[in-house]
């Protein structure tokens, strides 16, 4: 009989153990705005928790094409720890909603983020984009 009660709260201790390790407390909203001419980003950001989508920056807002008659198109580009840029797209003359979780799938958890909204112009003349925003966890 001891050894059977042994094993059962070893089994309760564990169970308790693991199924509160996936339970994390994410970091709250916080408000995000970024604003370059032609385009406008408003929403929130927060850091998801470790073991939610490795641990990467949320982003959740709308994306604006202030300047509907320029003929061009907005988006939010980021770029996480030392990775690469990834670009969401907007819609010409729309706003659209966005809900992205930038994050780096190495990692349990991503540290480092940068973010801005731009104006893509075509080929021939830079993109113009918001003041380059950086997030550390």
């Amino acid at each position: 009989m001891g050894k059977l009660r042994k094993s059962l709260t070893a089994a309760v201790a564990a169970g308790l153990f693991f199924g509160g390790a996936g339970v994390a407390v994410a970091d709250s909203w916080k408000g995000l705005q970024m604003r370059s001419s032609g385009v406008f980003f408003k929403g929130s950001y927060k850091w998801e928790p470790r073991f939610v989508h490795h641990g990467g920056f949320h982003v959740d807002g709308n994306l604006k094409d202030s300047d509907p008659g320029d003929g061009h198109n907005v988006y939010l580009r980021a770029r996480v720890e030392a990775y690469g840029w990834t670009r969401v797209k907007g819609v010409q003359k729309k706003t659209v909603h966005v809900d992205h979780v930038f994050f780096d799938g190495a990692m349990l958890e991503t540290g480092q983020a940068r973010i801005q909204a731009c104006r893509d112009r075509g080929s021939l003349r830079p993109d113009n984009c918001s003041k380059l925003r950086e997030f550390h966890r």
